[in-house]
């Protein structure tokens, strides 16, 4: 039943975020910062943790779940460092997702530039 939970939650948070594609003038970027902040502010408020109890990744891997690892990242550092914690746990928390992405963008650059330089035809 988890993997059904995980595919609900996953695939509504997905469909809201196409039908505010579809139906207003939001860009997607604006959509996407729309959903990390919500991810925040329900983390904040207590709603979105137990959603993640409930629909596991479904509800962790999607941009809200962003907003919820850096919240959560937040929350602890500050209950470990203080107040100065608010600065840098966000940013431990979500290090390891932020560095994959960067270096798998750049793997894959390089994979297209390659692929690009060898199907030119040089006559």
């Amino acid at each position: 039943m988890q993997y059904l939970y995980s595919f609900l939650v996953g695939g509504l948070l997905c469909v809201i975020a196409q039908i505010l594609i579809d139906k207003t003038k939001l860009t997607p970027a604006r959509i996407l910062t729309a959903y990390v902040c919500a991810g925040v502010l329900l983390t904040a408020i207590g709603i979105y943790e137990p959603l993640v109890d409930f629909a596991g990744s479904g509800a962790a891997v999607p941009l809200t779940g962003f907003g919820y690892a850096l919240a959560k990242g937040v929350e602890q550092s500050v209950n470990e460092s203080g107040w100065i914690g608010a600065f840098s746990g966000g940013l431990s928390a979500c290090s390891a997702g932020v560095e994959a992405a960067v270096f798998f963008g750049l793997v894959f650059a390089l994979i297209r530039m390659a692929a690009g330089r060898f199907s030119k035809r040089r006559i």
